[in-house]
């Protein structure tokens, strides 16, 4: 049975892509240049995402890139993009994140607290390159060496 979060994460996507395809090169060299004098304000922006994670998330989830939740249910944080791209989240954000469990409760926030929320979430996500690596046997050699 697919949780709600995966139907939402799953027609987030689809809208992601459809305004992507709508939006053209032309935007993606806009956003480009717009965003290059923001690149001073990048470690402020980490800094709120991280304060408001803190405020409202750190009591039952561990919000940095080591340590175990508080909440043995609740998964890092870090961890997030292992199941989707976190930039996915933003809508959920800012319109109210609901969980299929009743001892999270509704969180909604700005969209400028959204875009510092993801930008702190994308800095601590596990690579997969650093997850544990699986012993690998190797294969039998055969008569001939």
């Amino acid at each position: 049975m697919r949780s709600q979060l995966t139907c939402f994460v799953e027609r987030v996507a689809l809208r992601a892509g459809a305004f992507m395809r709508f939006a053209g090169a032309g935007s993606l060299a806009l956003l480009v240049f717009a965003a290059a004098p923001a690149a001073a304000s990048d470690d402020e922006r980490l800094e709120r995402g991280e304060a408001i994670l803190s405020e409202a998330c750190a009591s039952c989830h561990a919000i940095g890139k080591t340590g175990e939740s508080p909440n043995p249910v609740a998964p890092p944080l870090r961890e997030l993009s292992e199941d989707y791209p976190v930039e996915n989240l933003a809508e959920s954000l800012a319109e109210g994140i609901m969980s299929g469990h009743p001892e999270m409760p509704v969180f909604a926030f700005e969209p400028h607290d959204v875009d510092a929320i993801i930008a702190y979430l994308q800095s601590i996500q596990v690579s997969p390159d650093m997850s544990p690596a699986t012993p690998q046997t190797p294969p039998p050699m055969d008569a001939d060496g």
